[in-house]
């Protein structure tokens, strides 16, 4: 039965034990977008103004709530490999769940109220992120982007800007997915700057450089796993 003395146990879940299962979901979706050839790669802890940053990971002032993974780039860029990448997270939560009860029943571990919380919550995490819903702010869960990915829906098609160079107005033109003029420079560079802000904006999404009929890959932008 929940006590008075219980209060301490459920501070311990909020502000140690669910940033550590947060850091393995998010561990779990940048082991596979480092395998899938994923370029600048970053893992979030929490939320709000960002308390320190160390190498790729970067913790915020509400360390205990939320997290993110991006990455730009996929050489592996296809469908198998980004449902590889969503799913990781509740992979790796999975794992880190079954070594520890492994562990306790080994008695390589004893049984306590922080290896209870992890069990415990490691499921809570799974299931949230693989129940297939959209969050507030637009976001989806692994769950629904991976079932959309298996579905092969159009919500997830990947959007192509492109950079290119008009010969009349002897401007590079910044072009959106649907051929329309985002904005012209007359400096490639500013160009590049203003279509990589625009694309990565709009993930899913690929940035080409167009000259003389030729398409040229400058960067990709796959939607971002939480």
């Amino acid at each position: 039965m929940f006590g008075v003395s219980d209060i301490p146990k459920f501070f311990l879940a909020f502000f140690l034990v669910l940033p550590v299962i947060s850091f393995v979901h998010e561990a779990g979706h940048v082991f596979f977008a480092w395998l899938m050839g994923g370029r600048n790669i970053k893992v979030t802890i929490g939320s709000g103004d960002v308390l320190f940053r160390v190498g790729m990971l970067e913790v915020r002032k509400y360390y205990f709530w939320y997290g993110l993974c991006s990455f730009d780039n996929l050489k592996r860029n296809h469908r198998l490999a980004t449902i590889l990448i969503f799913a990781g997270g509740a992979l790796f939560n999975a794992i880190a769940a079954v070594v520890v009860i492994y562990l306790i029943e080994n008695n390589a571990m004893e049984p306590n109220m922080a290896t209870y919380q992890f069990t415990y919550f490691s499921l809570y995490y799974i299931f949230f992120a693989l129940l297939p819903m959209p969050y507030p702010g637009g976001n989806y869960s692994d769950g629904k982007i991976i079932l959309d990915l298996i579905r092969n829906k159009k919500n997830l098609e990947e959007k192509t800007f492109r950079v290119q160079w008009h010969e009349e107005k002897k401007q590079w033109c910044v072009l959106n997915h649907d051929g329309e003029l985002v904005q012209a420079f007359d400096d490639e560079e500013q160009a590049l700057a203003k279509a990589h802000e625009v694309a990565q904006g709009n993930r899913p999404s690929r940035l080409v450089n167009s000259q003389n009929g030729k398409e040229v890959e400058v960067q990709n932008y796959p939607r971002v796993p939480l």
